[in-house]
């Protein structure tokens, strides 16, 4: 057992024993940790390990899975703080408090735990912050979705910095985001929090959101480690029944490259277990994995009660104390929200010799150094950064990047009869239940959403245009709704339709509403039986296709719904537009786009299924999961993975493997590359249209025969390319042989030598060119230092040097803007 000791006693290295070591800046983090460890009792000791969550409801409205079960014990104030605490739980996030007020109340409490407690430490404060600082009057940005639907992981870390200094502003040093978790079944209601279905989009844009937040001094938090978006029937918490190499070679890379490429400093363990083992639980996971092997050194916190649910959902424990050991073992640090298992009860099994202090004492050290880094222990620490008397968190640099985002982040799925862009002066009927619903733009964790909903004496606290207000200030607009996102009540109807055989075009505006455990149609605990629309909002668009006015279909969702119905109709819909939950400013930014002002250059992060049922399935399909002869069930989807239209033109030309040409032309047969080597694809991009746009250049890996079966293509590079008309650029992709690996046979993960090809797309099913390449040399096996990354160069081509034999020409008609 430890001892008590005097701190001021206890001199540093210089010899001066008026500063504890502990807080002596001239010492590494590391010995200043191990220092204040060796000073404090077991229940200083704990105290560390928890958070508190003085703002939880637990009337039975929460925004945390059983949270009215969870807190109806959460001690005081004054106990808790007693002998310190490891961190405070969304003071600015559990209820409507100004930015400024909430930061006064922050900085209050933390000097009240200083004063309280023997070491004067402070809590590191945490928030929720997928979709921005989800605070009240903060900017609401587009949704991870809309994040993957861009294509553009500068612009997300540009999006993640800005929120990363909004945190530090007010005070917060840790984030819980960004989701690497890789849509397995989109009936999932956390789907919309996701960045897509592709391992490679999913790391390499969840990297580029933690540099940003990262490059704030905030603490990055990976989740959900891992396998928890593979739910069984994409229900929430479901188990997951999935084989190793599917974990290694599509749950697990997001979360290595975010780690190799972002340096996040917390990981936080999924909900779920994955054959039996709950991740909370699982040493080999979050220890011999994540540590051992992969070399992490920062926090792991729990899932929001996720350690008492060792318990209570997963019974692999007879009570919280077992549950604890059993977190701690396997790796667990902190337990969050709100203290529980980590409690007086942990203490009294560690005295009796249940639990072994030890375990208590690594996680200890890892969150008392994580405190030291940021800054909590140094001379002139403060609560909040300048008293946050002035502190804004939406401004206009936050709304110019959440518009950016958004308008980036919008698809044109089809536009069959160019009736996008609307032309001026065009009369529109604008119907369906979200056409003026500004909640329509906000995903589950949005404040409004996420909180607010539970406060609705309390205004949203930010603005948020609907597409009413946007259309409307563009062209002569009627509205009328037609029915809401759920239910069966159709009287409505009657009115849209009058109002669509009225109009020269309808815009019919469907989708839907976020919301937390059943309170919405997606989001946390919003799991989908099937990916029909919901309620009646698919009639309402048959009932408009049929008065033969042309319709614009405008999909605001969180999740890709099956549209093989509408577009089967015999009078289909004119155009398609998708956006996920595209934030406060994303009325504005559909509305750009459906009136020409901006040409769309959103990709689909997920396939947009045909039929409703036949989930799970993604693009990520050995060959028996696709389209065969063998079963009467077609999977093939509506629009694939990738898959965006633009209003500008592109030419694509001059696609190759570089080096592999001679002189006299092409060399006969595959390029060699080596299984230790890099293979570079380049290919020159022309807008050949009369408005300015930006084309997303994909790389796919075909491997067509392997020693396991592997999926058809899968995403090995992408570039996002804005360019004028007449200008051209070219987008060189170094591909490493490291990218070509995969779970062989044997369970290790190598790069198998043998013909590949390496595909330039446009989408995963539009493919421009397929360069043949052999793996050349002995099979090579890998390991986590392998290049997780293609790199890629955009290289600007003068007009006169762009060559004009063009593979193949954009099939876009070619549409003047507005």
């Amino acid at each position: 057992m430890t001892t008590q000791t005097t701190p001021a006693a206890v001199p540093d290295r210089h010899g001066d024993s008026t500063t504890p070591p502990w807080r002596d800046v001239r010492l590494d983090a590391g010995e200043r940790a191990r220092a204040l460890a060796a000073a404090m009792t077991l229940e200083e000791k704990l105290a560390q390990l928890v958070g508190v969550w003085v703002g939880a409801d637990a009337s039975g409205g929460g925004v945390a899975p059983h949270q009215a079960d969870m807190t109806g014990n959460v001690p005081t104030w004054e106990s808790v703080v007693e002998h310190g605490l490891g961190q405070l739980t969304r003071p600015y996030g559990t209820a409507p408090v100004a930015p400024a007020v909430g930061a006064r109340s922050l900085e209050r409490s933390q000097r009240d735990l200083v004063a309280a407690s023997r070491f004067g430490i402070p809590a590191q404060v945490h928030e929720e912050c997928l979709a921005g600082f989800a605070a009240w009057q903060a900017t609401a940005y587009p949704v991870p979705l809309s994040w993957g639907a861009s294509f553009d992981p500068e612009l997300v870390e540009a999006m993640a910095a800005r929120i990363g200094a909004s945190l530090r502003a007010a005070g917060v040093h840790q984030g819980l985001a960004p989701v690497l978790d890789v849509v397995r079944d989109p009936r999932w209601g956390r789907t919309e929090e996701t960045i897509g279905e592709d391992p490679y989009l999913v790391g390499t844009v969840g990297a580029a959101y933690v540099r940003g937040l990262e490059s704030g001094g905030v603490v990055a938090t990976l989740k959900h480690f891992a396998g928890y978006s593979a739910s069984r029937a994409g229900r929430n918490l479901a188990p997951v029944t999935m084989g190793p190499r599917e974990f290694a070679d599509v749950v697990l890379p997001p979360f290595e490259t975010a780690l190799r490429h972002g340096r996040p400093r917390s990981v936080m363990h999924s909900y779920t277990d994955v054959d039996g083992m709950p991740s909370a639980a699982d040493r080999a996971l979050l220890t011999g994995l994540l540590r051992e092997r992969w070399g992490f050194d920062g926090t792991v916190v729990a899932d929001y009660f996720g350690i008492r649910f060792l318990e209570t959902l997963h019974r692999v424990a007879a009570d919280g104390t077992e549950a604890a050991r059993l977190a701690l073992d396997a790796g667990v640090d902190v337990e969050l929200p709100t203290v529980d298992t980590f409690g007086p009860e942990l203490a009294t099994a560690v005295r009796r010799g249940d639990v072994e202090e030890s375990l208590v004492d690594r996680a200890l050290h890892r969150v008392l150094r994580q405190k030291i880094e940021l800054g909590l222990l140094d001379p002139g620490w403060e609560p909040v950064p300048g008293g946050g008397t002035e502190l804004v968190l939406d401004d206009d640099a936050g709304r110019d990047l959440a518009l950016r985002l958004a308008r980036e982040a919008v698809v044109l799925l089809d536009n069959r009869d160019a009736a996008l862009p609307l032309a001026q002066g065009t009369r529109v009927a604008l119907v369906g239940p979200l056409a003026d619903d500004p909640m329509a733009m906000l995903g589950c964790y949005s404040f409004p959403a996420h909180v607010g909903a539970r406060h609705p004496e309390v205004e949203r606290g930010i603005d948020v245009p609907t597409v009413l207000d946007e259309l409307g200030s563009r062209f002569d607009v009627v509205h009328a709704p037609g029915c809401e996102v759920t239910g069966t009540d159709r009287s409505g109807f009657a009115d849209a339709v009058a109002a669509a055989r009225a109009a020269q075009v309808c815009v019919v505006v469907v989708g839907d509403r976020a919301g937390l455990f059943g309170r919405g149609t997606s989001g946390e605990g919003c799991d989908a039986a099937d990916l029909r629309l919901p309620g009646v909002q698919e009639d309402l668009v048959r009932a408009v296709l049929a008065t033969g006015t042309p319709v614009v279909l405008l999909l605001l969702t969180g999740r890709p719904y099956a549209l093989g119905a509408v577009l089967d109709e015999p009078t289909p819909p004119a155009a398609v537009v998708q956006a996920f939950f595209p934030g406060q400013l994303g009325g504005r930014a559909v509305a750009e786009v459906l009136a020409g002002e901006v040409s769309p250059s959103g990709r689909l992060p997920v396939s947009v299924p045909r039929e409703p049922g036949g989930q799970p399935g993604t693009y990520l399909s050995a060959p028996l999961g696709l389209r065969s002869g063998v079963s009467n069930v077609d999977p093939t989807p509506s629009f694939a993975f990738g898959h965006g239209l633009s209003y500008a033109t592109f030419a694509w030309e001059d696609a190759q493997v570089v080096g592999a040409a001679s002189p006299d032309g092409p060399a006969p047969g595959p390029a060699d590359w080596p299984v230790d080597g890099d293979a570079e694809v380049a290919v020159t991009v022309r807008n050949t249209g009369t408005v300015p746009g930006a084309d997303v250049v994909q790389l796919y890996l075909h491997d067509p025969v392997a020693q396991v079966t592997r999926p058809v293509v899968r995403l090995v590079g992408y570039a996002r390319v804005a360019l004028d008309p007449g200008e051209a650029a070219t987008v060189t992709f170094t591909v490493p042989a490291d990218v070509t690996s995969f779970t062989g046979a044997a369970g290790r993960r190598v790069v198998e030598p043998g013909d590949v090809e390496l595909r330039v797309s446009r989408s995963s099913d539009d493919t421009v060119a397929a360069l043949a390449l052999r793996l050349v040399g002995a099979e090579r096996v890998v390991d986590h230092t392998r290049r997780l990354v293609s790199g890629n160069r955009v290289d600007r081509v003068e007009r006169s040097d762009v060559p004009r034999d063009s593979i193949e020409q954009h099939e876009h008609e070619e549409v003047s803007v507005g």
